[in-house]
């Protein structure tokens, strides 16, 4: 039996559902949006967040207001079903990943009111025990980089852990003084990114660099040109990957065999195209760490409860999301976060 198995026939009831709109300041270059979905039915809620990055599809959304036509009695099969031929989007979205991001809205509120209906939890409808979760805080470090943004956190919290974006910018004596905090598990190079605001084309000083400082880090991301391959050949037991996961078929069609791949649920869509993926590395013996879309919401601590079930001691990007604001608040949770499920459905306390 798969994992899916375990959710496909539970019923749901959907009467109604709301949007609800987050915003926040992330940086001098980023106002974050995002967007709650509240299905109501059989007297419960289930949330879930939309997590699209571009501010305008969210702009669109909450104008237009809840205009599918999601309302009726469905398993969650035959929801995600449903969900699959309907429009999601009133104006076709800035990226085609959005399509992704919006159906995992819909389909983990979804999973959140089914449970609630059912009156039970996700860990109890999949026979699974939530852990400990370990995290790290995933940080650019700014054009030019500086180490601010990593000292100002391990001042208030030097336990942390890191996953850094490294840039052009990151020259030897920057990359010495990371190396001395420690603090470094990951290294996403941005490689396979085109069009956004942090690409980061190949740059072979730089990988060979932060390679060399970094021998035990994993290495998110590369992107693999014939100069960046052969120098990075010795390190590709370090390989992990995370933008080009959207289904098994990308796992598979990955450069080399993976040891380790960043599984992004709202990134893999659907609730299928996630477990089966969970379920695709656990019989390859492919490890596996959450990562997040700066969610505002609920979204993060579904993902960290995801966590939780399938990858707790793992590098996470799922840390609180505190720890990714300008000014970082006070007594935020340490790593490993305690499992901390809500009493019913798919939420994290």
């Amino acid at each position: 039996m798969s994992t899916w198995d375990l959710l496909a026939e539970l019923p749901v009831q959907i009467d109604d559902y709301a949007l609800e709109p987050l915003i926040a300041t992330v940086s001098s270059e980023f106002v974050r949006k995002s967007t709650v979905i509240h299905l109501h039915g059989g007297g419960e809620e289930g949330v879930g967040e939309d997590v699209t990055y571009e501010a305008v599809d969210h702009d669109i959304l909450q104008a237009a207001g809840p205009l599918l036509a999601i309302s009726g009695r469905f398993t969650l099969d035959s929801f995600a079903e449903h969900l699959a031929g309907l429009s999601l989007f009133q104006e076709p979205p800035q990226r085609e990943v959005s399509q992704l991001y919006r159906t995992w809205a819909y389909e983990s509120a979804a999973l959140d009111l089914a449970l609630r209906q059912a009156h039970t939890t996700l860990h109890a409808a999949l026979q699974r025990d939530p852990q400990p979760v370990r995290f790290v805080v995933s940080l650019r470090l700014g054009e030019p980089a500086t180490l601010e943004p990593v000292l100002s956190r391990l001042q208030s919290y030097p336990a942390l852990r890191f996953k850094l974006d490294p840039t052009s910018s990151w020259d030897e004596p920057l990359i010495a003084a990371l190396k001395s905090t420690g603090a470094v598990d990951s290294v996403d190079f941005k490689g396979l990114y085109v069009g956004s605001i942090v690409d980061q084309p190949a740059d072979p000083l730089l990988y060979r660099r932060v390679v060399e400082a970094f021998p035990e880090a994993w290495i998110e991301d590369p992107k693999l040109t014939p100069e960046t391959d052969a120098l990075l050949a010795p390190h590709r037991d370090r390989f992990s990957w995370d933008a080009p996961i959207h289904s098994i078929a990308d796992i598979e069609a990955l450069p080399y065999p993976p040891r380790m791949v960043n599984i992004k649920p709202s990134r893999l869509g659907g609730l299928r195209s996630l477990l089966d993926a969970y379920d695709y590395c656990a019989a390859h013996a492919i490890g596996a760490y959450g990562g997040g879309q700066f969610e505002l919401g609920v979204g993060r601590e579904q993902i960290q409860y995801l966590a939780s079930l399938f990858h707790a001691d793992a590098p996470n990007d799922v840390a609180p999301t505190g720890y990714n604001l300008p000014e970082t608040p006070a007594e935020l949770p340490s790593s490993p976060l305690a499992p901390a499920p809500s009493a019913l459905g798919f939420r994290w306390s």
